[in-house]
């Protein structure tokens, strides 16, 4: 669902309010960044945040926490930190990394720190689930966020008021911005570098941390698959036979007659069950057949609108752009992996142990590694009423007034 973002009352606040946050970057006084560790926060989010702005020269950084601790999931431990909540007064930036539980109450008095950052004009930064912490202080609300591809759906749920985009890297409105999960901490910081600095220090700070300055795709990539669960089974013999025959030319009529069922009972029982009409369970599905054939095999693209229903390679093509953000052959590359990415040196496997090597002893054989597999997939694709909305297909999207 599409929603208009009109005209804040308050003039730090909003879009354009990013026009002051640029001007700002032109002091030579670096900018403050508070860093606000939740409990059970995620290590790894803290960490990002911590790494990309506390060794930047142009940020002046400080972690806090309430009570200056907080604890770190399954591991037992605390992070004891120099400051507590107190240091987001004076803060230019705050950042959120993501916590654990997302069903955790966040204290009131979290809750009331990040208001006033909000009222007072700071800009307001969420990694992963810290975005449910931005919506239960209600600064989200009549906003576009995202979160991890996971909770999407229930950050919807809890706080209809927010216009969850579940596809995108992260969502920048301005004076708040929120990332999708984990690593994607690094593309909204690095587009805070670019925001605030441009695109030379921002991909100074890039290879440093030897990431790419701008990924392409958003999260639908990531997720493990497209189809959406089904709530009732009546229709279950249906759609395992569909996903049985993906290859055949289905239509509602084809199916509608396997269901023995009308049309329109056919539909309107399979969204009851699914929440989607039969075509689009079935379009999601033929992707998610022909994800599967590019992770797993080397069966030429060209082959895999005929094996998956999905059509002529320029079809494929087209609904891996609209539902992925990527193409095919792009899809391959990055979940298989190149040779140019990574080299190991490993031993023969231990049935060819006894047997001589054809080469010098000092030259062992050689292999690729795959290359991890990073957190990437769709953008946003629907425009947004009552404004312009301007995108990036490599790293996630802006909304301008």
């Amino acid at each position: 669902m599409s929603r208009a973002y009109g005209h804040r009352g308050l003039a730090n606040s909003g879009p354009r309010a990013a026009d002051r946050y640029d001007r700002a970057m032109i002091s030579k006084r670096p900018h403050r960044v508070a860093v606000l560790a939740l409990p059970a926060v995620i290590p790894l989010e803290l960490g990002i945040a911590a790494e990309i702005f506390g060794r930047d020269p142009h940020y002046r950084l400080t972690v806090c926490a309430e009570g200056r601790s907080a604890s770190l999931p399954g591991s037992g431990l605390t992070v004891n930190t120099p400051a507590g909540l107190e240091e987001l007064k004076p803060a230019e930036t705050v950042i959120i990394p993501g916590y654990e539980d997302v069903d955790a109450t966040v204290s009131t008095a979290v809750l009331d720190a990040i208001r006033a950052a909000h009222a007072r004009g700071a800009r307001l930064v969420s990694i992963c689930t810290a975005a449910f912490a931005l919506a239960a202080a209600g600064v989200l609300d009549d906003r576009p966020a995202t979160t991890h591809w996971r909770c999407t759906a229930e950050l919807q749920d809890r706080y209809p008021k927010i216009d969850v985009l579940p596809n995108c890297l992260f969502v920048d409105d301005g004076d708040i911005l929120t990332s999708a999960g984990v690593t994607t901490g690094i593309d909204l910081s690095l587009h805070l570098i670019r925001r605030d600095f441009g695109s030379a220090a921002a991909n100074t700070r890039a290879r440093g941390l030897v990431a790419p300055p701008q990924r392409q795709g958003g999260q639908a990539q990531f997720i493990e698959r497209l189809m959406p669960d089904a709530s009732g089974d009546q229709l279950g013999p249906l759609r395992d036979w569909m996903l049985e025959n993906l290859a055949l030319p289905l239509d509602l009529g084809t199916l509608a007659t396997r269901a023995h069922m009308s049309r329109r009972t056919l539909s309107r029982r399979f969204r009851e069950e699914t929440g989607v009409s039969p075509m689009a369970w079935l379009a999601d599905a033929r992707i998610d057949r022909a994800r599967e054939i590019l992770e797993t095999t080397t069966e030429p693209v060209e082959n895999i609108g005929r094996l998956t229903g999905l059509g002529a390679p320029v079809s494929v093509r087209a609904a891996f752009h609209r539902r992925i953000g990527i193409s095919p052959k792009e899809y391959r590359a990055v979940w298989r992996g190149s040779s140019a990415t990574a080299t190991v040196r490993h031993s023969p496997p231990d049935h060819e142990a006894a047997v001589p090597p054809s080469v010098s002893r000092t030259n062992p054989r050689r292999g690729t590694a795959s290359t991890p597999r990073p957190f990437v997939g769709l953008d946003a694709g629907a425009g947004l009423a009552g404004e312009a909305m301007t995108q990036s297909r490599s790293w996630g999207t802006t909304f301008d007034r």
